[in-house]
């Protein structure tokens, strides 16, 4: 379609034309790059057209009649990259999340996590156990002489002691990395015609709510995402809290407790021309950091708000810049530093569980039972290892025959 083909890593002009008859399509710069320090670890060609859709369908069409030719499949580039060891899966997830990020503090995060800041802490950890696992395997090897195992043995236990303390740390961490990645997510709360809708309205800068006088208007969740200083924001509009009055109104309400319980942060809005209604006990139990009190229509209140209430008019503006900077500065304090790697998935978290506990079977077992301290190192490693796609138990043998003169 565009004889000869160029020099590697040479872009060349070329006029691509059609297989069959040889007419024209376009006239582009082509790549062509040899493996295995491509992309994907394969050869490829890169046709860098006119990006009319006249022309890549064109293009698209000619590819296609050559049998040796297909679409690809969804993800498919970054699936062979994974499979040729270009990525790894938590960089190919990485990748994922700067494809869909949206913010500048999300596209941060995921471009640390697709250049492998997630990675290669796992992996730094993960040969930290391999280094104990030949610890350990050589302890059962030079088991009859006491002093050689005992003293490979220690040096595991030291190893692990100092892991496990690194594990910790790093699952206690608020889930800041999901935070950031999903979204920091805001109810907003509070009895009947408090204004919860003309706020979200109002943030959203769009009719996403109706407002109406009328008590009991919402009825079902609605959402807006927002982007407050860089952070992803997602605020939820729910229905008022009241003794319901009929059973789609008791369904609102179910559900808008069920995202108070799961909020980060919830804004308790009560209208400043009433009296004030108290937050359930439940909201007030998950601590500060969680609730904010909010005091709306503070321009026909006739009264101050309460002292703990940051107040706003919706209709003159007052106090909403308020409001949101202090919501974006709790979804600072929720994130944290970006510099720091962050758990950005339940998978990741729930693998380094598991090898946690494999860790603490080790440091809570009995050492001279050199066998069963050397599974628990595996199953250690292993876990590690499902997080990046990279598990092999030869490289065990490699720590043993690196260090040791085994049978010397």
């Amino acid at each position: 379609m565009a004889p000869p083909r160029p020099t590697n890593r040479h872009a060349s002009l070329r006029r691509i034309k059609e297989p069959q008859d040889g007419r024209a399509i376009d006239d582009a710069l082509i790549l062509w790059l040899q493996g295995p320090k491509t992309e994907t670890g394969e050869d490829m060609a890169e046709l860098h057209l006119h990006g009319s859709p006249a022309v890549v369908k064109a293009v698209l069409a000619a590819l296609g009649r050559f049998p040796e030719c297909r679409l690809a499949g969804p993800g498919e580039f970054a699936r062979r990259a994974f499979a040729n060891g270009k990525l790894d899966l938590a960089q190919v997830e990485g990748l994922a999340d700067l494809i869909d990020s949206e913010t500048e503090a999300q596209r941060h995060q995921a471009l640390a996590q697709m250049r492998g800041a997630l990675s290669n802490l796992y992996e730094g950890w993960r040969r930290s156990i391999l280094e104990a696992s030949a610890l350990m395997e050589a302890a059962i090897d030079f088991s009859d002489e006491s002093d050689v195992a005992g003293d490979a043995a220690e040096r595991a236990l030291a190893i692990v002691r100092e892991l496990r303390h690194q594990i910790l740390a790093h699952l206690d961490d608020g889930h800041r990395g999901e935070i950031l990645r999903d979204g920091f997510r805001v109810v907003l709360a509070g009895p009947p015609n408090a204004g919860k809708s003309s706020l979200l309205n109002a943030l959203a800068r769009r009719d996403a709510a109706i407002v109406h006088e009328e008590a009991g208007t919402t009825r079902d969740v609605l959402e807006v995402r927002l982007d407050l200083e860089g952070l992803p924001v997602i605020v939820t509009d729910t229905a008022g809290i009241r003794e319901a009055t009929g059973a789609v109104e008791t369904e609102g309400i179910r559900r808008a407790m069920t995202h108070v319980r799961e909020a980060d942060l919830v804004l308790w809005l009560n209208d400043s021309t009433g009296d004030a209604v108290p937050p359930p006990p439940e909201l007030l139990s998950r601590g500060p950091e969680f609730f904010a009190a909010v005091a709306t229509k503070i321009d026909l209140a006739g009264a101050p708000p309460p002292p703990d209430a940051v107040p706003i008019s919706v209709k003159t503006r007052e106090g909403l810049a308020r409001l949101t900077a202090t919501i974006a500065s709790l979804a600072a304090d929720r994130v944290g530093s970006t510099e720091t790697p962050a758990i950005t998935r339940e998978r990741y978290r729930s693998h380094l569980e598991t090898c946690l506990e494999a860790l603490e079977g080790f440091l809570g077992g009995n050492t001279a039972d050199y066998e069963l301290r050397a599974e628990e190192l595996r199953q250690a490693a292993q876990a590690l290892g499902r997080i990046t796609g990279r598990i092999d138990v030869e490289e065990v043998l490699g720590e043993i025959f690196g260090r040791f003169c085994i049978g010397k």
